[in-house]
Order: structure tokens, then C-alpha cells, then sequence
């Protein structure tokens, strides 16, 4: 198959499961509960086209944690998002934090728009460490692996490749196809 078929057959694959994920919103659901609630499948949507260390985890079965820093604003979408779901053998749980202390602990880490400081402070504790952080462009950070745009009233999303081979998560080459725009470097085929 050709490098363009398979992008676009990551593009169905991807649409078809944040279709899915978003479909049963009720239809008042709008603005930013719908950007939100899109952004919250993003981030379990992610997990195929990620690896993680062995090292990440503390056993062959520990929980599998996506983590929101401080003001959540997925409410209990970004439960429903991952509800049943596994990464390999381990169960994908949600935390919510407040501070960067417990950071260390996550897979995927989401630092909200609002964070400054306190999002600086995660990011300079995970340099180097096994965690796909995100943020929005809005946030004014820089550092993260994944950042989210809206573009045309669509969440995107970008991708620092470098930054994910300086954290060991290694970026399927089908993820940084369909990123809005990505550095080329640390991409796994």
C-alpha cells in the first residue's frame, strides 16, 4: 500500500472512533462541551499509536493513568472515553490532579489553558521521563509532546516528535501524518 492510502485509512480508522466516542453526547452538547468531548477521545485515541517503555509501569498489569493537571474541563466524558477500555495488559484509569508532585505517575498527562506555572513545573519535572504530555496552544507552554489547535472549528493537533524521543514514547508515523504539523525527528515507522 501506498504511504497515502495508508494515511488515509489511519484518518478513517481515527474519524470513525472519535465518531463513535462522541456520538452518544445528547444534542444540546456544543461549543466547548463538544471541542472538549472530542479533545477527551483524542487523548485515549492516542494510546495505539504510542509506545510506552516497560519501564513506564510499575508491573505487566498496572493501571494505565491519564491524568488531568489541575481544572478539568472534561468533566465525566473523559471517564466515558476510556470506560473498559486497556493499553495492552493494563487498565486505563483516570487521575485528576492539582499539583505536579504526583506528575511521575502518568502515561498521558493534559494540561488545561489555564495551568502557567503550575503546567511549567510538570513539564520540567517529566524532562526526560515516559509521559506523552499535552496542552492546548492556548497555554502558552512549550516543551509538551502534543499540543491541541482548533482549526476551522476542528480540534487538531501537533506533535513535537523530538520532544516524544527525549521523553523514550516513540510516535507511530501514521500519528505524525495526521497531526496539523510535527517535527520529523523520533518518529517510529
Amino acid at each position: 500500500m501506498s504511504p497515502l492510502t495508508l494515511a488515509r485509512r489511519a484518518v478513517a480508522i481515527i474519524a470513525t472512533a472519535l465518531a463513535a466516542a462522541v456520538g452518544g453526547l445528547p444534542a444540546a452538547a456544543q461549543g466547548d462541551t463538544l471541542e472538549y468531548a472530542v479533545k477527551a477521545a483524542y487523548l485515549y485515541k492516542f494510546t495505539p499509536f504510542v509506545d510506552w517503555p516497560a519501564a513506564a509501569f510499575a508491573g505487566p498489569s498496572s493501571p494505565f493513568y491519564v491524568c488531568v493537571l489541575g481544572d478539568d474541563p472534561f468533566g465525566p466524558t473523559l471517564d466515558q472515553a476510556v470506560a473498559g477500555h486497556q493499553v495492552g495488559d493494563h487498565p486505563v484509569r483516570v487521575r485528576r490532579l492539582q499539583t505536579a508532585q504526583d506528575v511521575t505517575e502518568c502515561h498521558i498527562l493534559y494540561i488545561g489553558p489555564t495551568r502557567g506555572q503550575a503546567g511549567e513545573a510538570a513539564l520540567n519535572r517529566l524532562r526526560g521521563a515516559p509521559v506523552l504530555t499535552v496542552t492546548e496552544a492556548s497555554s502558552g507552554l512549550s516543551g509538551q509532546i502534543v499540543q491541541f489547535v482548533v482549526h476551522g472549528g476542528h480540534v487538531r493537533f501537533t506533535i513535537d516528535a523530538a520532544a516524544a524521543s527525549a521523553a523514550h514514547v516513540a510516535i507511530s508515523a501514521k500519528l505524525l501524518s495526521l497531526a496539523a504539523a510535527t517535527s520529523s525527528e523520533g518518529a517510529r515507522q
